[in-house]
């Protein structure tokens, strides 16, 4: 086991996935107070920025399937947070006044996640971190 402990341990899968794990569960507990996951907040946030942007660009941004994408939207959709808008097959979003007013909670929570993880890991290592890790993540798309 100790030869599989180590290779585990310098596995850029393994650590990516263990890191993954965890911050997904730093995530959850600080986007609880919304009632949003973090990735639907991440679309709620997307299309308060950039209203009637369409599903296939938001999809693009967000880096999610074009189902997955559709499965958020609905879900934001049913929560009335956002309505659908369709021109022909381009389907686009715009949040309702209850998706805006959502937005001081959901800018809170994402404060929260920043802060908890920089309290673990310290801001500059926190904020490199997350500069190397999208930098791999453009690279490995390429």
């Amino acid at each position: 086991m100790g030869n599989t402990r180590h290779l585990m341990h310098s596995c850029l899968f393994f650590t990516a996935n263990a890191l993954s794990r965890r911050i997904t569960h730093l995530a959850d507990e600080a986007f609880r107070p919304t009632g949003l996951s973090p990735s639907l907040a991440f679309l709620l946030m997307a299309v308060v920025d950039r209203p009637g942007n369409c599903l296939k660009d938001l999809g693009q941004d967000l880096q999610l399937a074009p189902s997955t994408i559709t499965r958020f939207a609905d879900a934001l959709a049913a929560r009335s947070l956002v309505v659908r808008r369709q021109e022909g097959k381009v389907v686009s979003l715009a949040a309702t006044d209850a998706g805006q007013a959502l937005m001081p909670a959901v800018q809170a929570a994402w404060k929260d996640l920043y802060d908890r993880y920089s309290a673990a890991l310290g801001r500059e290592a926190g904020d490199d971190l997350t500069r190397r890790v999208d930098q791999a993540n453009q690279q490995l798309e390429e």
